[in-house]
């Protein structure tokens, strides 16, 4: 059985997200150029929640879509079928800035996955990355621009993202083999 340990409850997430909503609005002035895009999966909740934050911040909503990164992986031909979800984009990124949203930071293969996707549908005038938890451990070139929280681990621990909207809880562990 593996060993958890709880490094974010519902209150602590919460606090998290706000301030990285913070974090956006600081730094973008023009909040009509702006969109967040989720990647499936838990990166779509969090996206739609800091589009409900920066809303309450600027006044106005801004796009939210969810992105699935399934069929721009590298590692495609070493898995069976991938189970694939929606993407939803019903706004033109062109000359946008867009914000991706993820769960955890790895690798950065699925940022990188992402970043390809994205491609389709338009180009942004800029593209950022905002996680919940960076757990370190990259293979590619990729640094998120606002993190919730920093988690150093080795190879054989695990985040576990639990969200209120698929889970029936908001807590974030740390799991130990």
């Amino acid at each position: 059985m593996p060993d958890q340990t709880l490094l974010l409850n519902a209150a602590a997430i919460n606090r998290v997200l706000m301030r990285i909503a913070h974090e956006i609005a600081e730094r973008h002035e023009n909040s009509q150029a702006m969109a967040l895009i989720g990647i499936q999966r838990g990166g779509v909740h969090l996206a739609h929640r800091l589009g409900g934050q920066l809303q309450a911040i600027w006044g106005h909503s801004i796009p939210v879509g969810s992105l699935d990164v399934s069929m721009h992986r590298d590692d495609l031909g070493r898995q069976a079928a991938p189970k694939v979800h929606p993407t939803v984009i019903p706004f033109d990124v062109t000359d946008k800035t867009v914000v991706l949203v993820d769960d955890v930071l790895f690798s950065g293969r699925t940022t990188r996955a992402a970043l390809d996707a994205l491609n389709d549908f338009g180009r942004p005038k800029r593209v950022q990355l905002a996680v919940l938890v960076d757990r370190g451990h990259r293979e590619l070139p990729v640094k998120a621009d606002f993190v919730g929280k920093n988690v150093p681990t080795s190879l054989s621990e695990r985040i576990n993202v639990h969200l209120q909207e698929t889970d029936g809880e908001d807590m974030v562990y740390l799991e130990k083999q």
